[in-house]
C-alpha cells in the first residue's frame, strides 16, 4: 500500500469559551506549509468572542459546527465525523501548530503508511501569554510502553487515518481527562507508531484553566483506570507513578 501524494489531512479543533487564545490556534492551522487540508471548527456554543473570532476566518475554514456538546470529547467526535480527509488528528483551542507540522506528518505517512499514529515526538510548553516554558520529548515505540513504562503522550500534532479512528469507535465520551491516551491505545491494536523528533511540532499551552492543571488526583484516577482497563501489568512503572502523583496532588490540595 502506498499513500497519495497529496492526501487530504483533515484538522479539528474542539472549542468552548477559548476567545483569548483561539485566533492564534487558527491562524497556526491556515498557515501550514502543506496545502491540502480541510479545517473543521466544533463550538460547544461558547459564551465569549469565540464565534466573532471564528467568522472572521469562515473563508477559509471548511466546516464550523456551533452547537451544544456534552464536552470535549463528544466535540472531537463531531469533527471526527465531519472530517473527509484521509488522515485526520485535533489541536485544542488554546494551542498552536506549528507551520510545517502538518507537511512533516504527510512525509511520515508516505514513508509509512501501515501505521496507525504519525506525530512530533518534541513539543514545546507556553504559558497563557505564550511564553515559551521548555520542550518536551516523548520517544513511544509501541502499546507495551505506553502500558507499563510511560503514559505520556503528545497529542499535539498527531494525525491518525481516519478510517481507523472510524473502525475503533472514535474518542470514548465517558473519559473526561486522558481520552487522547485511551484513544492511542485502542489505535495501536491495529498498527504501528510512527514519530519525528528534529524538531517540535506543536506547542502545548499549560495555563491556570488546562485540565491537566485543574484535574489533580482525578486525572491521575483517570489515567490508572484507562491502564488497567488496556491490560497494564499491576505493579507497572506507568501505574505505580499515577499513584505517586495522585498522592502527591492530594497531599498538596490538603495543604492549600
Amino acid at each position: 500500500m502506498t499513500a497519495p501524494a497529496m492526501p487530504k489531512v483533515s484538522v479539528v479543533t474542539p472549542s468552548y469559551n477559548q476567545g483569548q487564545f483561539i485566533e492564534a490556534t487558527i491562524r497556526s492551522v491556515l498557515n501550514q506549509t502543506y496545502p491540502n487540508i480541510e479545517y473543521i471548527i466544533v463550538d460547544g456554543n461558547s459564551t465569549d468572542n469565540t464565534m466573532a473570532i471564528v467568522d472572521k476566518y469562515c473563508n477559509k475554514i471548511d466546516v464550523v459546527i456551533h452547537e451544544k456538546d456534552r464536552g470535549q470529547s463528544d466535540a472531537i467526535n463531531k469533527g471526527f465525523r465531519a472530517a473527509t480527509g484521509e488522515l485526520v488528528g485535533w489541536i485544542n483551542s488554546d494551542d498552536l501548530l506549528y507551520p510545517d507540522c502538518v507537511e512533516r506528518i504527510v512525509t511520515l505517512y508516505q514513508q509509512h503508511p501501515g501505521g496507525s499514529i504519525y506525530y512530533g515526538s518534541r513539543v514545546d510548553w507556553i504559558d497563557g501569554q505564550g511564553n515559551f516554558i521548555e520542550t518536551r520529548q516523548v520517544a513511544i515505540p509501541n502499546k507495551a510502553h505506553l502500558l507499563n513504562k510511560n503514559y505520556d503522550v503528545m497529542q499535539p500534532g498527531s494525525f491518525y487515518p481516519t478510517e481507523l479512528i472510524r473502525a475503533v469507535n472514535y474518542v470514548d465520551e465517558t473519559i473526561h481527562y486522558c481520552m487522547d491516551l485511551d484513544l492511542w491505545l485502542r489505535l495501536l491494536n491495529h498498527g504501528p507508531i510512527y514519530y519525528y523528533s528534529d524538531k517540535s511540532a506543536a506547542c502545548y499551552r499549560r495555563w491556570e484553566a488546562t485540565k491537566t492543571s485543574t484535574g489533580g488526583h482525578l486525572f491521575m484516577r483517570d489515567i490508572g483506570r484507562v491502564l488497567r482497563r488496556h491490560g497494564a501489568e499491576p505493579y507497572s512503572q506507568a501505574l505505580i507513578k499515577t499513584r505517586y502523583r495522585a498522592f502527591k496532588s492530594l497531599v498538596k490540595a490538603s495543604l492549600l
